[in-house]
Order: C-alpha cells, then structure tokens, then sequence
C-alpha cells in the first residue's frame, strides 16, 4: 500500500464495525464490567466544533483501553433532544420540531461516527421518542403517587399514607413538607371528605405536587425559565425581558432528599469543586425558627430562620422578600406607592442577580412594625430584594452589628446598629460576625458565650411557643413545567379542577399536533391549541410540559436496557451494569443535570426499583477548547482595513473574521470579499511584504466570533486519528486550552512516521520476526508502562508524547519486529483506533480484532540497564568516567577503579585514605 491514507483507512473501519456491531455490548458476561457513560448533547443545528469532542475523545480512549484490560464495556449515545433551540425555530418556521430534531441528530451522528467512537449504538435514546418519554412520566407519576416519610427516611406509596389517615387521621404522620400548609383531622374528618377534598389534601404530601411559585417568566417566549436561562434580568436565548410571576406550577419536592444528597457526595469519586457545589446549593445549616408578632395584630406573626438566634437583641428591623404574602396587609396607605413601585421594579431581577448583587442597596419601609419575641419593643418591617421569597421563609431579622449586607442596608437608610458581643470590633465601619466574647445589650443572655447563649434562647423560645430550633436547607424543591410545546407531556389530567394522575396502562401520552407553536391568543402554553386532546374525551390535560432536565435525569439508566416495552429498565439488566463507573461531562451542570439525577436515583432506590447507591461513581470535568479568533481593523468611516502592525497609525474598530479564511494569521484578501457583501470593496492597508495580517485572541468558540473550526474539515484534511490526538495532546483534560490548527500536522507527522515502522519509505508491509534488541525493548516497555499509568490517572497528553518518543526511537534504531510493533499497535489503538486496526489486520490478525486484544504487560527489567557509567572523583573533583555492569558490586568497581588509567593518571602516586562507591551514581578516591 502506497503511504499512509487516513481517508481510506477510517472511513474502511468504521464501516467494519457498524457491519458486524463491534462494539455491542450484552447485559451478561463472565468478564467484569465497565460502564463509561457521556453527558449526551442536545443536537443543535450547528453540529459539532473541534470543543465538543474533547470528553468524548477522553471517554472513548478509557473504553476502547478497559476492552483490552479485560472489561465488558459499556458506552452508549443518545440525545437530550427535547428543548428550547427547536421550539423557537418552529416558531419561526411552522417547521415541526422533531423534524428539525431529527435532522441535526443525523448530522450528530454522522460526526460522531467519522471521529471513531466504539459506542453501542444498538442502545441509542432520544428524549423525545414516546417510548423513552414514557418511562419519563411513569417515573413522574411514580413520583406523584409517593409521600416522604420522614420516620422511615425514605419515600413510600401514597397508599401507605391514605392507610394512615383513615386509621388515626394526620396525628403523628410526619412528611417532608411544610407542615402550616397541613390542617390536622381526624380518621373521622379524612372519611367525611369528598373525593376532590381528599384529593387537595393528599396534594400537600406528595413528592410531585402542585402549588402557586413565583417563577422567571418570559412574555416574549412564552414560558417560564429556569435561573440558568436568565441573565441579567433577560433570557440568556433571545435577550427577552424576563420578570418574577407568582404562577400554578407543578414541584418535585427534592428538598425532602436534602439531607441524603448531602451526605452521599462523601462516597462518590467527584471533583472537590463539583462536590462543594453541590455543598452550597444543598446549603444546610442548624438555627432556629422565630415567630415576630405584629405590633397590630398579635394573632398574626412573621416568622424567620435565622443561624444566629443568639443575636437576636440586635435585631433593629425587619426584611421581607418583595414577594412575601404579607405584603399587602403591611403596607400603609402613606408608603403604598413606593412600596408598589419597588415590586415592580424587583419583578425584573432573577433570583440569581438578586443573591449575586452585594453592592447595591435598595429597599423600601412599609410603614408597619412587628415586635421583638425577646424585648416586645417594635422593630420596623421593610422590603429589600436581597431576601428571596423561597428560601427560609421570606423574611430576614436584620442584625447590622453582625451581617454586612444588614450593616450596608443600616447605614444606607439610617437604621439603628446594635453591638451585642463584646468581642465585635469597630462595627461603625463594617459589620463584626464574630461569635467570640459574652453577650452585651442583650438581656437573658447577657455574659453568656455563644453556645450557652444559644441554648438558653431556643429553650426561652420553645417554652413560650415563640420559636424551636431547626434544620434548615437552602435547596428549593424543584420547579417542574414549561409553558412550552416541545417537552414530554405532563400525564395529569384535571376532573372538576382537581388533578388525577393518568393510569400508567395509558402511556405514553404523546404529544398533539398543533397548528402553531406558541402560547395561544388568551395566554394559555402552546398544548392549549391542541384540538380535542381530553382524556376520555372530556377531561382537560395539564398543558404545561416537562421542564429540559426530565429525561436526562434517568437516560443512563435506559441505555442498560433500551428495548424493554415492560419496564424502565429490566431488573437483570439493573442489577448487571449497577451504575455508571465513569461519567465525562462538563462543570456547569454541577447544580443542575447532576443534582436531580441523584435525587431521581435515590427516590426511585427507595421504591426498590435501582440497586446502587448513587447513580456515577466517578465523574471528571473536561475543559473548554478555547477558540483562537483573528481580527482585522478597518478604518472608522471607511471600507479600509489596516494590518495588525499599522493600526496604531489610524484611528480603528477591530472586527471579528471567519478563521477559516485566514493560515497562521495571514487574512485571505479575495476570500475576505467574498465572505460578506458589506467587504466586497473592501482595500487593504498592507504589511511591507504585501500581506495583511490578523490580529489574534484566545476566547470562547463561538459562531457569533467565526472562531468555530468544524472537526469535519479536520477529518477531511488530516484524518480522525490525528484529531483524537490532537485534542489529547492540547493539555491536561481538566483544564481550559486554546485551539490551533496549525499543530495539526505535528500529530499527523507522528502518525505517518508510526506508518512507516510498518512500511519503511511508505512501501510493502516489511515487518520481521528478528528477536528484538534491549534498545527496542526499553523504548516499548517505556510507551507500555506510560499509557497504562496515564490512562489510569486520565492523564492522556503525556501518552501522546510517550508514543511520540516511542516511535523516533524506534525509527532511529531502524526497527520493523512484530515483537515489537504488535504491542505497540495494542498501545496506541485507544488513540489511533483506525491506523490500529488496519495495522493489527496487517500483521495477520482476524479484521476488526484489535479490541479483543489484552493490552501489553509492562516488565520492569526492560528498563534496567545492563551497564552504567559512573563519573571518577578525586577529592570531590570530577577527573573522568568508567562503565561498569550495573549489578557490579562495590568491591569489584573499588578494584578496578584503582588499576584504571584514571588512578594512574590523577592518584598522584599516593595510596588514597578510601574510596567510596555510591552504586549507580559515583566513585569519590580521597587522597
């Protein structure tokens, strides 16, 4: 075969393996199994850039390697593709959103398959197949006919719970839950109840339930957005106004997992970051809750959660969320216009902005006072943004000496500052938290430490039926609809206005055709246009959808056990494959995708429905491949563009330019007038060599900043295995790298000179059977024991330098043995996988084999030397060097040292004190 032809050889292969389904995997084997799991993309109409492959590359050499170590693996794809991206293009378009789906899934797939991945493709899911999605609203209804025992920790059906009502009504029943929205009845009371009663009260003990949430709702696309799609007060798709609304939404009640999630991070293998992420957005913290009567109404309070009860007598007023339900009742006539205006004005900022922003201040009094539970003396009640209405209870007792964001909201409105530990320090410049010192100012617990303190004032408290002490988490449970059409249907229906789950003998529910794809004219989510979609012809669905995270909270439990019509996932097949061993994805679903997989994991473990005990045992966080943009400079005013080393001469803008149209920074002028009409004139202010040269910056590849390299035209131009290890090769994995074609060739060079091991000047396979010589064992054994070590710690660019010095070697000692070629070919087909393959035929082996192969064994003794040459020392002085066996013994290296020409020559003709021999390193003659 005539030179090294990638795009012959990849393209030979991958057929190969579709051909004869290479790398299915069955839900049996006597071998130990290994499932490596990728977070699956939602398919976008772009396709991929070079960034994306970047974890997938990783997972695939850890698969392709756990093969050749003897594992049974697994490593599936699918597609998250439900969501947002396809519904604003129908809206567009009128173009249905599965078939702008199921396109950009075509094109994925053909991507993926030209880079070489050994996935089981026989095991593929889409979010938005009915058969997937029905799994998806079985576990949703699993969920709504469950309760949270809090005696059992854990969730049980909902009958259990009914049995209890009917037995002894809600005494003793203790369920995750606000217990306030919980009236109490008898066993009597509960039988007396209508249907649709019985039903409303089962609502506020269920796992998926139904309440009034404030939530960012966007006019202009018609939906509620999670924190993660509003930036800044706008949708991160769009830039649409976005504000906070009080709307019906359905819950998953996470918060009664809190606990649990918390603790099993400590068993899983996770970055420290991912692990303290999830720490904080869990946010437990021990303190107590404290009732705050009103000055005018002592039958009504405003309860708080605070962690610091002990600085209760520092309270100098009081901070509701905007939102609070007490709002309106507060506000006096003389402050309802400000206070009016204020809602407004905060309806604007997500939640997110509001706990991010600690520099403005902003609030307003509402003109009302509650009563201090410890004083009776008044404390004024005001409104500020930086209390949120879903965490704690909506309210803030505001201690300035000891919070600096109370002490700047103090300062700002005048409010008074109250020192109440002798240990605070200039509290007149900034707030003091300290928990040192005994407490001043502050009445029962005056001289007490902090802990005393603490105990005596829940006690005080909890006597006086004033307050307890409390748990509290900052998790919020879990807004689940989207006023959206392209999401999995919610399987609720509504008879009389109360919500009944639909019977699971009735899935999936399967999304309507409708006529168009937004809300409709009287505001109702896009499923309102559905025409005749009742249940039993009369009975209206709930016409919210799935919220994006639904079906990717669960897929990597399908992928065991794709096919099964009569379960989620088979049991054999469950209890075979456990839990994902290997999980590669990205940072920022840290508190997202990553937090409600866990807690979907460890609900559906308490049904006895899953065997684990967290769903990814190992996670790793690939970087960002940073995209390399180039700008060009046009003169402001002008069609003229200045080069790079000139535009501090004029007065310019710098434009971003297609990266494609420029090599090693120098701008295609011809292609640059074809790229837009507005440049079709565009003149040049050149370098004095008559090119124009682009400015450079590493940034975010995006298409907005043409910095986007489609890994298609790498493949075309230099092969997929000279991409997969050129994405290694950028860095360590983990971390954030910057983009450069041009290091292409580099890796392609390596893959050539690999080649021609095999076929020296790119002729004949010529590979011997010659015993191979210590020089050529060393440098394999070097390339065996790295990539093992490497691939252990998902360390892979060294191994692609280890490989890289494995082949000079080889090539300089002009080796061509099977003794050594075959392994080495075992080596780097993790990597390589097409040249490997193609190579590995070539040395006579069944076609399509290589994955079957046991990755070489490492001997140390390659390594050793048979000699070493040790530096000769006189005094300390270094005089010459000697070669000795390296087991050579002191004594033998001592004598021989003494009868060298080196002695004769520096002994000076004296009889040295001693001579000390370092084995291995130097021989030191002392005269």
């Amino acid at each position: 075969m005539p030179g090294y032809r990638p795009e012959e050889i990849e393209k030979k292969w991958q057929a190969h393996w579709k051909e004869h389904n290479t790398f299915k995997a069955d839900n049996q084997s006597g071998k130990p199994k290994y499932y490596v799991l990728d977070m699956f993309p939602y398919p976008s109409g772009a396709g991929l850039h070079v960034g994306h492959p970047l974890g997938y590359i990783a997972s695939d050499i850890v698969s392709r390697y756990k093969r050749l170590q003897g594992y049974h693996v697994l490593h599936p794809m699918g597609f998250d593709s439900f969501g947002l991206p396809a519904e604003q293009y129908a809206i567009q378009t009128g173009q249905h959103p599965a078939l702008t789906t199921e396109k950009n899934i075509d094109t994925y797939i053909k991507q993926l398959n030209s880079l070489g991945f050994s996935y089981d493709w026989s095991r593929e899911v889409r979010t938005s197949d009915p058969a997937y999605y029905k799994w998806t609203q079985w576990i949703f209804l699993k969920l709504f006919n469950a309760w949270y025992n809090l005696d059992t920790d854990r969730a049980e059906p909902i009958e259990t719970l009914i049995a209890q009502f009917e037995q002894s009504g809600n005494a003793g029943v203790r369920a995750a839950g606000d217990d306030e929205e919980r009236p109490s009845f008898t066993a009597e009371e509960w039988k007396a109840k209508s249907e649709p009663e019985q039903m409303a009260t089962l609502l506020a003990y269920r796992l998926a339930y139904q309440s009034d949430t404030y939530v960012n709702w966007c006019a202009a696309l018609g939906t509620v957005l999670s924190n993660d799609e509003v930036k800044d007060g706008v949708s991160e798709r769009g830039g649409f106004p976005v504000e906070r609304r009080l709307m019906p939404q359905w819950n998953l009640r996470i918060t009664a997992y809190a606990d649990r999630l918390l603790t099993g991070l400590d068993t899983i293998d996770w970055p420290e970051a991912v692990k303290e992420m999830q720490r904080n957005w869990i946010g437990r913290s021990v303190g107590a809750e404290v009732v705050f009567p009103l000055q005018n109404d002592a039958s009504q309070n405003i309860k708080v959660y605070t962690t610091r009860v002990d600085t209760i007598y520092g309270a100098t007023f009081m901070v509701l969320a905007p939102e609070h339900e007490l709002v309106e009742q507060l506000t006096t006539p003389e402050q309802r216009e400000a206070v009016e205006s204020y809602i407004a004005q905060s309806k604007h900022r997500s939640e997110r902005d509001r706990m991010a922003d600690v520099k403005t201040v902003s609030g307003v009094f509402t003109g009302s006072y509650c009563l201090n539970p410890l004083t009776n003396e008044p404390v004024p009640i005001w409104l500020a943004d930086y209390v949120l209405a879903g965490y704690g209870t909506g309210a803030v007792m505001a201690v300035p000496s000891g919070d600096q964001r109370d002490w700047n909201f103090a300062k700002h409105f005048g409010l008074p500052i109250i020192q109440v530990l002798d240990a605070q320090k200039d509290i007149e410049k900034e707030a003091d938290p300290t928990k040192e010192g005994r407490f001043i100012n502050s009445g029962i617990i005056d001289g007490l430490g902090y802990k005393e303190a603490t105990t005596k004032l829940i006690g005080w408290l909890e006597e006086r039926g004033l307050g307890k002490g409390k748990v509290n988490f900052r998790v919020r449970d879990a807004i689940f609809g989207r006023q959206r059409y392209w999401g999995e249907p919610i399987p609720i229906y509504y008879k009389d206005g109360t919500a009944y789950g639909l019977p699971e003998s009735e899935l999936p529910l399967v999304l309507p055709e409708i006529d168009e794809y937004k809300p409709t004219e009287t505001g109702e989510p896009p499923l309102g246009r559905a025409q005749d979609w009742k249940y039993e012809g009369k009975y209206e669905y709930e016409l919210s959808t799935m919220p994006g995270w639904a079906g990717s909270s669960w897929y990597y439990l399908r992928y065991m056990d794709p096919h099964n019509q009569e379960r989620f996932v088979g049991q054999e097949a469950e209890e075979y494959w456990k839990t994902v061993d290997l999980y590669m994805g990205g940072a920022e679903h840290a508190t997202g995708h990553l937090l409600y997989s866990r807690f979907w994991y460890l609900f559906l473990k308490d049904l006895g429905l899953v065997s684990g005990h967290e769903p990814f045992q190992k996670l790793i966080n690939q970087g960002m491949i940073l995209g390399r943009s180039n700008f060009v400079y046009r003169i402001n005013g002008t069609n003229q563009f200045v080069t790079l080393s000139k535009k501090g001469q004029y007065d310019t803008t710098p434009l971003h330019v297609d990266v494609s149209i420029v090599d090693n920074d120098v701008l295609d002028q011809e292609a640059f007038r074809k790229w837009r009409p507005d440049y079709t004139n565009a003149e040049f202010v050149m370098e004095d060599n008559g090119t124009y040269v682009c400015g450079t910056e590493v940034e975010k590849m995006s298409k907005n900043k043409f910095n986007v390299v489609n890994p298609d035209v790498l493949v075309g131009q230099y092969g997929a295995d000279a991409l997969r290890l050129y994405e290694m090769f950028l860095g360590p994995l983990e971390q954030f790298k910057p983009w450069n074609t041009s290091g292409m060739s580099g890796v392609s060079g390596f893959l050539k000179k690999l080649w021609r091991l095999f076929h020296p000047e790119d002729g004949n396979l010529a590979v011997t059977d010659e015993a191979p010589a210590p020089a050529e064992l060393k440098a394999l054994h070097k390339a065996i024991r790295k990539a093992a070590e490497d691939i252990d710690k998902f360390s892979f660019n060294t191994s692609v330098s280890t490989f890289m010095i494995c082949v000079n070697e080889l090539t300089a000692l002009n080796c061509h043995k099977r003794a050594i070629l075959e392994p080495l070919t075992v080596v780097v087909s993790p990597y390589a996988p097409h040249l490997a393959e193609e190579l590995w035929a070539e040395l006579g082996h069944a076609p399509g084999s290589i994955s079957e192969a046991s990755f070489p064994e490492f001997k140390e003794e390659y390594l050793e030397e048979a000699t070493v040459e040790y530096p000769i020392a006189f005094n300390g002085k270094m005089r010459g060097k000697m070669t000795f066996a390296a087991n050579a013994p002191t004594s033998e290296i001592e004598k021989e040292v003494l009868a060298s020409e080196v002695f004769e020559k520096f002994g000076e003709g004296k009889t040295p004190k001693k001579v000390i021999v370092v084995p291995g390193r130097m021989v030191n003659v002392v005269l």
